[in-house]
Order: structure tokens, then sequence, then C-alpha cells
């Protein structure tokens, strides 16, 4: 955080230099090193395009929750009240309208922090045309942003979840998502690699041509069936080892 008393063009021509060092003292700021008739803007620029990052993070969030409130997935859904309008013209519609919002908003503050990057070249050191932008992004990108965060809160903390449909959802994928289990398994118990992942292609073809569960299918491949029993390949097509370290990821966020 810096500040600058240096006079109209940085030159400290009519103010001693002692001064600018007081004042900034008194105001929690460091004297710039270097300035003009005014602070180089790519301060301005870097506090805007932060600003932008954690906007899209939050549009991440947003873009996600959006997903899987699909009618196809609805594994989770924004909270939805007695009484709201998910649309004006089809009254069955629960749109994620603050979600939907939160992408919108998203969008202004990345615009902004382009505006801010505009404002870093100016003429012979300093020209106007920076000002009458900052008025407006600045604010508005800070207040935005503090609504935002507001919202994302207010999302997460009455977000509906839907174990059921999430369990609905991976049975109809008949286990395909083990593939990658059996795929190590397999190269673990001596099997060259590109062997290995052509059989199990071979077993994940054929479920996913609606021939049986993946599981059946692996253990009807010779390759795969040479190498690993079937009670090896009901284990390794378990739930269970995809959550086996569930307990570290939340120890990383301080959810112990």
């Amino acid at each position: 955080r810096v500040g600058k008393i240096s006079g109209a063009v940085g030159t400290h021509a009519h103010i001693d230099p002692k001064i600018e060092r007081a004042v900034c003292e008194r105001l929690g700021l460091k004297p710039a090193k270097l300035s003009t008739q005014i602070v180089q803007r790519d301060r301005h620029a870097e506090f805007m395009t932060t600003l932008a990052v954690i906007a899209s993070s939050i549009d991440r969030w947003a873009t996600e929750f959006r997903h899987l409130q699909r009618t196809e997935v609805l594994e989770v859904e924004e909270f939805f009240g007695e009484g709201q309008k998910g649309s004006s013209a089809m009254p069955h519609k629960r749109n994620p309208i603050t979600n939907e919002r939160l992408s919108g908003l998203a969008r202004v503050i990345r615009g902004n922090a382009v505006v801010a990057l505009e404002n870093v070249a100016l003429w012979h050191e300093r020209d106007i045309s920076h000002s009458s932008a900052e008025r407006i992004i600045l604010p508005d990108s800070c207040i935005l942003l503090d609504y935002m965060l507001a919202k994302l809160c207010d999302v997460v903390e009455k977000l509906q979840v839907y174990p059921d449909r999430m369990t609905e959802n991976l049975a109809l994928t008949k286990g395909l998502y083990f593939s990658q289990s059996i795929l190590l398994a397999l190269t673990r118990a001596g099997t060259e690699r590109k062997n290995a992942y052509e059989a199990v292609q071979r077993a994940a073809m054929k479920t996913w041509k609606g021939d049986g569960t993946f599981a059946e299918n692996a253990k009807g491949e010779p390759e795969i069936a040479a190498r690993l029993s079937p009670e090896e390949i009901d284990r390794l097509c378990s739930l269970d080892i995809h959550f086996k370290h569930l307990d570290a990821t939340f120890k990383a966020l301080g959810l112990e």
C-alpha cells in the first residue's frame, strides 16, 4: 500500500519528501518509490484482477450447482421457497435463479478487470481517462463481490442435496467408473499396461452396449480373469476404494 505527495509531476518540486513520508506514515502507507502526477495504475489493475479471480471462483461453484440441478441430473438443488416463481411463463420451473445471478455478476467483475488493465497505459505519464472509469469499476466491483460472497454462503447453507439421486445416477453407468481400479490392479499384477488397458476397455465397451455390468464383463474377459479372481474384481468394484481417503480431504479443509 503506497501513497504520494510528490507534486504535479512527481518530482517534489514544491514539497519536501519528508512531508510525503510523514503523511504516508500517518496513513499507514509507504511512499511510492516512483510516481508521476499519479500512482502507477498497475496496483489498481492487480486489485481488480484479484476481485475478478475471486468472482470467477464463485462462478465456478454457481455453474456446478446449476449443472447439478438440471432435471436429468438433479443431485443438488438451490433452495426454492414456497410461493417462489421459477419462470413467469412456466409455473412448473424451479430455476436456480441465485446461482444464475452469481454467474452473471462474475462476468461484470471480469469485465471491470479488463477496464482496470486498460487504465495502466496513460498518455504522457497521466491523462484523465482512467479517472471516470475507476469511479465506476472500483466501488461497483467491491460492492458486487461482497454481495456475491453473501449470496454464495446463503446458497451453500440452504442447498438441497439428494444422495439417493446420486446413487441412481452412478447406477446408470453399471459400474463403468471402476475401470481405473481394474486397470491399475492388472498392471500391479504384472500385465503390460497396453494389454491391461485394452482388456479393460473391451469389458467397458460391452457394458456401454448394455451387455451386463462392468464387473460381470471384467470377470468374463480372459486377460483380466487370468490375473484377478472374481472376489478381487468385486472388491475393486466397490465405492469403498474411492472413499478410503475422504477423511484426509475433509481434514485439509479443516472439517475434521
